[in-house]
């Protein structure tokens, strides 16, 4: 009996990143488990990835290529050889006359930089497909960091037990990023103060000393609240806005028009929420106390998302927090590595010759549909979808599935599970899990480079997208020397090792340690060092003006809500947000019975009061609805949503749920105020009893 421990990375898109150790036996992974030497891990999974094995090695895994022989969305196939699926999407692809109705579908299936976006940019950019702008979670948020701070560098989380004043922002890290919360408790007791921002008391909320309730899409008016009273109350660094700001005097002029009373009438809160939140943040940092905010995706996920962002990115240098390695702020950290994405992905390759066309993702309903135009350009015929479900987590479901349902559209899928988006497969190809592939990851909530090496040899006909595309790419006729790369020769140029921050390794060092943390100061704005185009943090940003946008932190109503939307809120009067279940991420893991058996069935959370008005009572199925859809939960009487909100916990593959759909049927392809990202947390519904 032959045993061996390999060294991985956990691939899901959770800031985490977790170092993994697997253990081989006989060539058959049987344990997964953190890595106790990796100070982010600390030899803990959550309780998803621990039961990475059950996930390898499910029943339904995909391990043959398959053709359709039923209706599209029939989820009907038989096998064929991957000769034959090779030169049918070959066949395919050459009757396409404009390359520019190409479009490939890909997210966060996996974060890794080599089957993440490496041999796939490189065929797509040689046959001069339509470009993915994926924007479906970070876009609003990343764009407001930009111009707001430079680069997403911010707090470095292994700094966290520092702190003495912690707010978790739109985020639930009990379910998203453990290792964080872990370092949250150590910091509780030691004395920090924790506070919660969020419509939702989420099973963190529950933890935290204080919990602010504020209505869905208005956290940035809460910022201008506290910005309000950390400038007339003199709670500032004056020292660190003279040396490292700019636009200081006209937010002092601008936050006048935010005083604490109105800022709880926009919020749905009390003036003295908003006091005592503002001399918290103040006083603390006056005391020379760190004090850090991690803001987390789900405030971004409105009309004026990314204002949220930006405000709430202005706060440490107000009160120079960012001296402090445990203060400032921390949004994601992958703005840190010195990635090599121009080697990985080669848009060298794009016919010079030709026009570049751009689809953004989280209009994919809208974009099947279209039709051929001057202004939109040819019709998509031809997708191919990896790493990513969108008939399951797009907005607006229904105009999604009517998009993937076309008959004239050609669509491959590679994947593990037969998925909701599976089922539209022309032909469905099965893809490797991380066990049995190699990668490299850099992380968005660590400072860790990480090495994943391949545990055990594929299951049955499985490949990795790196194989399928270089397979695509021979089959194309494509000479480059690019489309014969391994994928160990595509991780050795993942990272650039000649940058400061990462030459102190290379990767055949990275594979054989499994992670490398990058040499950063642990503060990294203690003195400026933005990088803004004045190289400060820009209050005002003259760029935003440019771009149309307030070039001052501002507020920007919902899309739909009570206050901005009357007349749409006298017909569907509750806000709803879909955050994610505790026992999935995103549309991942909900085909694992364990899992899916521990979060039960689809429910809604519904405060009391609002339930009383609609008779309804714990246990009865209800149906939520708006213009564009309707879906199915059960009834959870719970004073965990604040009044005038819903919650449907999420994403449920629509396919087990009781009437086929999810939370996404209701939510909308409308777009943040910038990064063009999603609004799924912008949305008013009605509740019924069924």
């Amino acid at each position: 009996m032959s045993t061996t421990l390999v060294r991985a990375v956990c691939p899901h898109d959770c800031p985490d990143t977790c170092a993994m150790l697997v253990t081989v036996q006989d060539g058959v992974a049987i344990a997964v488990k953190g890595d106790p030497d990796h100070p982010p891990t600390g030899g803990v999974l959550c309780t998803k990835v621990a039961r990475y094995t059950e996930r390898t090695y499910h029943p339904d895994r995909l391990l043959y290529p398959q053709k359709r022989v039923g209706k599209k969305g029939e989820g009907r196939f038989e096998r064929i050889s991957w000769d034959e699926a090779i030169a049918t999407i070959t066949a395919k692809l050459k009757a396409i006359s404009n390359p520019l109705a190409i479009l490939p579908y890909s997210y966060a299936g996996t974060m890794g930089q080599v089957q993440g976006e490496s041999m796939a940019a490189r065929f797509l950019n040689k046959i001069g497909a339509s470009f993915l702008d994926r924007t479906i979670c970070a876009a609003a948020g990343t764009k407001a960091y930009q111009y707001t701070l430079g680069k997403r560098l911010g707090t470095d989380v292994e700094q966290t037990q520092n702190a003495r004043l912690i707010i978790i922002w739109g985020g639930n890290p009990i379910a998203s990023s453990l290792h964080f919360w872990t370092r949250v408790q150590e910091a509780k007791r030691q004395g920090a103060k924790i506070i919660a921002i969020d419509p939702y008391r989420s099973l963190s909320a529950e933890k935290c000393h204080q919990h602010i309730a504020l209505l869905p899409g208005t956290d940035a008016a809460l910022v201008l609240g506290m910005m309000h009273v950390l400038i007339n109350e003199d709670l500032l660094d004056h020292d660190y806005i003279e040396r490292y700001t700019l636009g200081f005097e006209q937010l002092k002029i601008a936050v006048q028009e935010w005083p604490p009373e109105r800022v709880a009438h926009v919020c749905g809160i009390t003036p003295e929420e908003v006091l005592g939140l503002a001399r918290e943040y103040g006083q603390g940092a006056q005391r020379g106390e760190a004090s850090m905010i991690r803001m987390n995706y789900g405030l971004q996920r409105v009309r004026g998302g990314g204002m949220a962002v930006r405000n709430i990115a202005c706060l440490p240098a107000l009160v120079g927090a960012w001296r402090h390695a445990a203060g400032g702020v921390l949004l994601s950290s992958s703005g840190s590595f010195a990635k090599n994405s121009v080697a990985i992905e080669r848009p060298d390759l794009f016919p010079q010759e030709q026009a570049q066309r751009t689809i953004n993702m989280s209009n994919i309903g809208d974009t099947l549909l279209r039709e051929s135009s001057d202004e939109f350009g040819p019709r998509i015929e031809a997708l191919i979808v990896y790493n990513s479900n969108p008939v399951a987590i797009a907005p607006e479901s229904q105009v999604v599935a009517q998009g993937f349902a076309r008959e004239d559209l050609f669509t491959v899928v590679l994947e593990h599970f037969q998925t909701d988006t599976a089922d539209y497969a022309d032909l469905l190809l099965p893809a490797t899990t991380q066990l049995e592939h190699v990668d490299v990851h850099a992380s968005y909530g660590h400072r860790y480079m990480m090495a994943n090496n391949q545990a055990i040899a594929p299951l049955g006909e499985a490949k990795s997208n790196t194989e399928v595309f270089r397979l695509l790419a021979k089959a194309m006729g494509y000479v480059e020397d690019c489309f014969s790369e391994s994928d160990e020769e595509i991780a050795a140029q993942a990272f650039d090792f000649t940058h400061p921050i990462a030459q102190h390794t290379n990767w055949s060092e990275l594979k054989t340690q499994g992670w490398s943390k990058l040499r950063m100061p642990d503060a990294v704005h203690a003195q400026g060092g933005f990088t803004t185009p004045s190289g400060k943090c820009e209050f005002y940003s003259q760029q935003m003006l440019e771009d149309g946008l307030p070039p001052l932190p501002s507020y920007i109503a919902p899309y739909e809500s009570v206050a901005s939307n009357p007349t749409l809120a006298a017909q569907y009067p509750l806000a709803m947000i879909s955050p994610p279940a505790r026992n999935f991420l995103n549309s991942t893991f909900v085909n694992v019975k364990s899992l899916r058996d521990t979060e039960g069935e689809p429910h809604l959370d519904i405060h009391p009061q609002d339930a009383a008005a609609r008779s309804i009572v714990s246990g009865e199925m209800l149906r939520i609805f708006n213009d564009r859809g309707s879906f199915v939960a059960k009834a959870r009487v719970t004073d965990k949503a604040r009044v005038g909100l819903v919650v449907g916990l999420s994403v449920w593959w629509k396919k087990l749920a009781s009437d086929h759909k999810n939370a996404n049927e209701v939510t909308s392809q409308k777009l943040t105020d910038m990064g063009h990202g999603p609004t799924f947390y912008d949305v008013l519904v009605q509740v019924e009893r069924i």
